[in-house]
């Protein structure tokens, strides 16, 4: 039995962390990889992007972090069109790769509050405070590669908090773990979910995951061309437990709606052998 427990909905900071995508179309010269996505998220809100590999997911999520330099629409932060990547929207990658392997998890973390020049003592406090929050006080003096798969995870979350974001951004950060280790990341995020109120956009093409975790599951079609094709909400009290009859119809409806994308997506790939 997997269960989450968090608030229905955190307290947000008021007024931040809305977004606002308008007729959004990414194209890398001749290949169109998202097509006309609008989408509006609240601030404090838990929105999931699921759908198969190749279905723009991430292609998306870079646009909001403004790691896309130019797009057709437009997406807007609090009403200010995004024109590159800002310390109000927090990335979690993947892979941990981009942590700092020669920096120690306390720096690591402190490394966003160092560029802003913020003083020596004050910027370990905010460094401790945070691995404080995803439970990593202890393993502050270590080094990334010393540390397991989900605490690197944890170290990586801690440092896209530490500057304060009023977005964090996260693409299938569990992905590369193991079953167990997922499911005490996911209770872990939902409740730095709920301690934050940060609004959080998570691309995952677990449907289970997004289930647990998310206020609301967007779906897209199979790319090229790919677009925002569903949006279902999840209505329902937390802690969740996948076992709930009510969980698993919404699994049905998530599960028939991407089955029709992934076959799709295959058969477009016969065609181009």
């Amino acid at each position: 039995m997997t269960t989450i427990d968090a608030p229905a909905s955190p307290a947000p900071v008021s007024g931040t962390g809305r977004i606002e995508i308008n007729s959004v179309s990414i194209r890398f010269g001749d290949f169109v990889a998202v097509e006309g996505a609008d989408l509006s998220i609240d601030p404090g809100e838990f929105v999931c992007l699921l759908g198969p590999s190749g279905c723009g997911k991430t292609t998306l999520l870079n646009a909001v972090a403004g790691f896309v330099p130019e797009i057709e629409g437009s997406v807007q932060v609090d009403g200010v069109e995004v024109d590159g990547p800002h310390e109000s929207r927090g990335v979690v990658f993947q892979s941990t790769e981009a942590l700092f392997p020669w920096l120690r998890a306390i720096d690591n973390v402190c490394f966003g509050a160092r560029l802003h020049r913020m003083g020596k003592a004050e910027r370990r406090s905010v460094a401790l405070n945070h691995l404080r929050l995803v439970g990593l006080e202890h393993a502050a003096r270590k080094f990334p590669p010393q540390l397991s798969g989900g605490m690197r995870q944890r170290l990586q979350i801690a440092r896209a908090l530490a500057n304060e974001p009023a977005i964090v951004l996260m693409d299938e950060p569990f992905g590369a773990l193991d079953a167990q280790t997922r499911a005490v990341m996911q209770t872990e995020l939902a409740s730095i979910w709920r301690t934050t109120g940060s609004t959080i956009v998570f691309v995952t093409h677990d449907l289970d995951e997004s289930l647990l975790l998310a206020d609301r599951i967007v779906t897209m079609t199979a790319g090229p061309c790919a677009r925002i094709k569903n949006i279902h909400r999840v209505d329902l009290a937390r802690p969740r437990d996948i076992d709930d009859p009510a969980l698993r119809q919404l699994h049905h409806e998530l599960r028939e709606d991407i089955a029709a994308e992934v076959a799709k997506s295959m058969r477009s790939e016969k065609d181009i052998e």
